[in-house]
């Protein structure tokens, strides 16, 4: 039999070791559950395309917006599997989890109230933001975007109209239509666009067709689907691709 010494030894350092296995295991934990930028990007992606389609996402459709190899989304695809954040049928496509899905809005929260505050604050134009809050959205700190939103005087929508969901991931109740939908002689407010690159967001503050204008729809041209407007007391002429991604409120 041992001694009582040896055996506080052995207690110790089982204690000792103990303590040590369950640091590094609340490492792993966190380590397994935390994402790169580019597994949130890639989230983000899906839940936009996840807008637009009931079904499963392709992993064509995924590289095109990412710009990359269908192979290499598959691979990805693989991991936030394995972290649960997708679910992943081979030749078919993804949706994403619960998990997954929750992780996407909050990037989405955390950039648009970026976007408010680069222009609103910082006084960027509204075709210059996108780029820096995809930089800014993966700041991992929850207590600085609430500070943020307080800040910013709880915006509902960013500088293009879009929606920015709550802190628990719920979005406001608001229904916009295509400007391409009015009927002639129809009247609508701007109050969003749905596509953000910045030489169309140029092209519309040229046209003066900026966020919060009232629009008055005299006519669609049969041949080209172009539209004729009326935006204050003047007429301008829109194309059909333009006035697809125009958002009104009637």
């Amino acid at each position: 039999m041992l001694p009582n010494f040896i055996l506080q030894i052995e207690t110790i350092n089982i204690f000792y070791l103990l303590t040590i296995f369950l640091d590094l295991s609340k490492y792993y934990v966190r380590y397994t559950l935390m994402q790169s930028n580019t597994e949130e990007n890639y989230l983000k992606v899906i839940y936009h395309l996840s807008l637009s389609n009931d079904g499963l996402i392709t992993t064509n459709s995924i590289a095109e917006k990412v710009q990359t190899k269908a192979a290499s989304v598959t691979d990805m695809m693989r991991k936030l599997a394995e972290k649960q954040l997708v679910s992943y049928q081979k030749y078919q496509g993804v949706t994403l989890t619960d998990t997954g899905k929750a992780i996407a809005v909050k990037i989405v929260r955390k950039h648009r109230l970026w976007e408010v505050f680069l222009v609103d604050k910082l006084h960027f134009k509204w075709d210059e933001v996108h780029d820096i809050a995809e930089e800014l959205e993966h700041i991992n700190s929850s207590e600085l975007v609430e500070r943020l939103n307080e800040y910013l005087k709880f915006p509902t929508n960013d500088p293009h109209g879009d929606p920015i969901p709550d802190k628990n991931g719920k979005f406001g109740n608001e229904v916009f239509i295509k400007l391409s939908k009015l009927k002639p002689d129809q009247t609508g407010i701007l109050m969003g666009v749905s596509e953000h690159s910045s030489p169309f967001l140029r092209h519309l503050e040229k046209l003066e067709l900026t966020l919060g204008k009232r629009i008055q729809m005299l006519d669609i041209i049969s041949f080209d689907g172009s539209v004729e407007l009326l935006l204050d007391n003047k007429k301008i002429n829109v194309s059909r691709d333009v006035a697809k991604h125009l958002l009104v409120k009637i």
